[in-house]
């Protein structure tokens, strides 16, 4: 305590003390940047593939390296993700209890490639591409006996897609970006895995 200073006084300037932090800290909180929320990527607004299996299998067989130059840990919709979503939407096993249908993921990464800058003048004067990202999925349908683990149908896809952003992109259109891409490379491969589906496996498709 301050010399003439009561006990009032101390506690008035806690007081004012305490309420400058807290007011201190909820401008902090308006001035960050919300962060961005992105729709669930699903499929169940698709007609389903009903295949004449008893159960699906999801098996995931790519490993994210979780190092440059794959950034598809960092995505809002992980390609991966997505992938087990589709298949559990779009694929019903419908059928014989003797056979499984197993779906394989095989690829699911995006990659960032760092473009370079023009030089002289007009790299000073022009805001220019800085990255290339590239979505590559890959995924097979399986159709297998139980009995033997035979394989009585298979049909495979594969789809990518790649986008450049601007240097002086924020980090929420680059999320947005890579949520884009994404989603148009799995259009892409929803429509060439149906086509594969439907083509090589007809007698093992329900209705």
């Amino acid at each position: 305590m301050r010399s003439g200073e009561t006990e009032i006084d101390m506690t008035s300037r806690r007081t004012l003390l305490g309420g400058g932090l807290a007011l201190a800290a909820l401008a902090g909180c308006r001035d960050a940047p919300p962060s961005t929320r992105f729709a669930e990527l699903t499929y169940a607004h698709r007609s389903p593939l009903r295949v004449d299996a008893g159960r699906l299998e999801i098996v995931d067989e790519y490993v994210a390296p979780l190092a440059p130059p794959h950034v598809e840990h960092l995505a809002p919709a992980q390609p991966a993700t997505v992938l087990r979503r589709w298949a559990s939407d779009r694929i019903v096993a419908a059928g014989s209890p003797e056979r499984i249908a197993r779906f394989v993921i095989r690829d699911a990464r995006i990659t960032e490639t760092t473009l370079p800058r023009p030089g002289g003048l007009r790299g000073q004067v022009t805001t220019s591409q800085s990255e290339r990202y590239e979505c590559a999925i890959a995924a097979a349908l399986e159709i297998r006996s139980q009995r033997g683990d035979f394989r009585e149908g298979f049909a495979e896809a594969r789809a990518s897609r790649a986008r450049t952003v601007a240097e002086d992109i924020t980090l929420a259109d680059r999320d947005r970006a890579l949520y884009e891409l994404v989603e148009q490379t799995m259009i892409d491969f929803d429509a060439e895995l149906e086509r594969q589906i439907r083509s090589a496996m007809p007698l093992l498709l329900l209705g």
